[in-house]
């Protein structure tokens, strides 16, 4: 990821703009209709119940495209005095749209609505990412699961979320404010920091981004998907402070409505809440009941929740730099672990998927590679072990990348790269089947993949618990541990903060050039604590607070393109208790010091221990942090509990201005 700097925003006169690369996909159409009641109303019983029936049978026929040969058709209800239904479509031609308007409007039931608002365009991927260009420029295989991942978002399937909102938005091109004045590198940089603010609501807000330069009156359609509106208002709030949106963005009227069954018409015609329990309305007409054995649409889960295509303003991401990513992605640089879509679907969505053997013997697989029930899984998870025959350094960087991605998704566990008898592994853990099924597409695009088997690790307890919540739990257990050895391990100042750390071998000197223009960047979020470069003998850190673990996440993609980054807290096979953040009275900073290293000659003869350095601020030497890394928790907790860190503690009392913060463990 790449982190902001401040960009010129006045280009010369003569500079020559350059349009980001693009690919069309499926044509969308947003028909929104508002109903005659009074002409309901006033209509004969027989005339509505044939006005029904044909509605229906339109609409399910359009669901399972029964007139082209492969796209997406999905109706809502909207609130609100702008409409009353909407009608999505998405195909192939301009030409299948066409006459799908004309098909409805034969229909008995069109007699009774009145257009309100349509809205024309196309899906679209674009991107000015390496990896983007690699896209564009053909250099990756047709069956890579970066292509996959970007034909899916050209060709998507209509998520089952209940609530839906769709606006149109273009850019500005004000003198002061022109979007289409900036340079490309400044486009990049607004757009990859816009798209970093959205990655914490992957999962809970899909997506699909439509160009609609010359077809319609604004320049994209964003549709939102979610099963809590309140996801998509914070959503777009946050956007709205982002100066992507808040300096460069226009935008046109919401439609906010709820999806509904084709065979539930009657209800929203009689004003009854939808969906129904059991499909019809008990007041709909024969023929409507007649019509419920046609095909059912299969809504496959949100493929497009993640990336914008173009200039537009969407809310989804893209594979880790994909052509996905546009002019403005909002959310996850990740592949949506609900990618596939159930069988029988007519949306032609590309399988992003890879195939793997599945084994019974899981368990030990991910034994020998040293990952243990309770400590890396829970009984029930399912883990996926693919050997390649590159070597582990070469991959590692790749891995990361996509478990960073992986990590905004609930059911994943954990992503690493594991070595054995001298071959690599790579193992990825998910709470379910179908989320690992999807990840596998990804993970066989590493280098040099040979052998990909997957497999259940246990039977399951039926907790359904989640990755991020065990982590959670055990992160809390920890915290529990240290305090009842008279350590506070919770909040500074009281503060619910999530902290990160990178470490670096560059010096603290150079680092701190660097982070105060991150730090300016960071400072614009309400949920920014602060951000700060702790220098020692060997090592650097940037320790970065946050009020949410969303922002915190988002952040790290900045520092760890910062220079000389040797890893990230928490990565790699031990167990580390990051972020041992001290504030020494001044005039015992020395006596600090010198407790420091004689502390550090006790650790150096502990089981399991393996680095632990003290650094300070670069801007108040009196801040100081410590890092440790452990074989493992137990070996860790071990020295907490001794009498020599006891001691330490209780002659802490006398020389620290505050209590030792240990905001967070790994």
């Amino acid at each position: 990821m790449g982190r902001f700097v401040s960009i010129d925003l006045q280009p010369s006169a003569m500079d020559k703009r350059k349009p980001p690369a693009t690919e069309e996909g499926w044509y969308a159409l947003h028909d929104c209709r508002s109903i005659d009641w009074d002409a309901w109303r006033d209509a004969p019983q027989r005339v509505r119940d044939r006005a029904l029936s044909e509605g229906i049978d339109f609409l399910e026929a359009y669901e399972a495209v029964e007139d082209a040969d492969e796209g997406q058709t999905a109706v809502y209800t909207v609130m609100g005095h702008k409409a009353d239904i909407m009608i999505l479509h998405l195909r192939p031609t301009m030409g299948d749209l066409d006459a799908a308007e004309r098909h409805f409007e034969q229909t008995e039931f069109a007699a009774f609505t009145e257009r309100e608002y349509s809205y024309l365009s196309v899906t679209e991927a674009s991107g000015y990412t390496e990896k983007s260009r690699e896209y564009f420029e053909g250099d990756v295989d047709d069956d890579s699961g970066l292509v996959q991942y970007i034909q899916a978002r050209l060709h998507p399937d209509l998520p089952d979320e209940e609530f839906v909102c769709f606006y149109p938005m273009s850019k500005r091109r004000q003198p002061e404010q022109n979007w289409y004045d900036t340079s490309f590198e400044e486009r990049a940089a607004h757009i990859k920091r816009h798209g970093d603010i959205g990655r914490g609501y992957g999962g809970d807000v899909n997506q699909m981004i439509a160009g609609s330069i010359g077809f319609d009156d604004w320049e994209w359609g964003i549709t939102l998907w979610s099963d809590e509106m309140r996801n998509i208002k914070e959503l777009l709030t946050e956007m709205r402070f982002d100066p992507s949106s808040s300096k460069y963005a226009e935008f046109g009227p919401f439609y906010v409505g709820r999806k509904f069954d084709p065979a539930d018409l009657p209800a929203v015609l009689a004003g009854q809440r939808v969906p129904t329990d059991s499909g019809p309305a008990a007041t709909a007409p024969d023929a409507g009941a007649a019509t419920a054995s046609a095909a059912e649409h299969d809504g496959g889960q949100g493929a497009t929740a993640h990336g914008h295509g173009g200039d537009a303003e969407g809310h989804g991401g893209a594979h880790p730099g994909s052509a996905g990513q546009g002019d403005h992605p909002h959310a996850e640089d990740a592949p949506d672990e609900d990618a596939d879509h159930p069988s029988g679907s007519s949306g032609g969505r590309p399988d992003v998927s890879a195939d793997f053997e599945e084994v019974d013997d899981a368990v030990q697989r991910v034994g020998r590679l040293g990952m243990s029930e309770g400590e890396d899984y829970d009984a029930g998870d399912y883990a996926l072990v693919f050997r390649t025959a590159a070597d582990a350094e070469a991959v590692v960087d790749d891995v990361s990348d996509l478990a960073e991605s992986f990590d905004h998704y609930d059911r994943h566990v954990t992503t690493t790269v594991r070595a054995d008898g001298g071959q690599t592994h790579l193992v990825s853990v998910w709470t379910a089947k179908d989320a690992a099924e999807t990840a596998a597409g990804f993970l066989s695009d590493i280098d040099g993949v040979e052998e990909q088997v997957g497999g259940p690790l246990g039977a399951s307890d039926g907790d359904g618990g989640d990755g991020d919540h065990r982590a959670a739990e055990s992160s809390q257990s920890i915290r529990d541990q240290l305090e009842a050895e008279g350590v506070y391990a919770g909040k500074p100042h009281g503060e619910d903060v999530y902290a990160l750390v990178v470490y670096s071998e560059a010096d603290a000197e150079t680092l701190d050039g660097e982070v105060a223009d991150l730090r300016s960047a960071f400072d614009r979020y309400d949920t920014h604590v602060r951000t700060t470069v702790y220098g020692g003998d060997d090592v650097s850190a940037v320790a970065s607070l946050w009020e949410t673990e969303d922002a915190a996440e988002t952040a790290s993609g900045y520092l760890t393109d910062l220079p000389g980054v040797v890893r990230r807290a928490g990565e790699g096979d031990g167990f580390g208790t990051m972020g041992m953040f001290y504030t020494v009275k001044p005039e015992h900073r020395e006596d600090f010091v010198e407790k420091f290293a004689t502390v550090g000659d006790l650790l150096e003869e502990m089981d399991g221990h393996r680095e632990t350095s003290l650094l300070a601020n670069t801007d108040d030497e009196n801040d100081m942090f410590i890092a440790s890394q452990w074989d493992s928790k137990d070996d860790a907790m071990a020295f907490f509990r001794s009498d020599a860190f006891s001691d330490t503690v209780s002659w802490g009392r006398d020389v620290l201005a505050d209590r030792p913060r240990h905001v967070f463990l790994a």
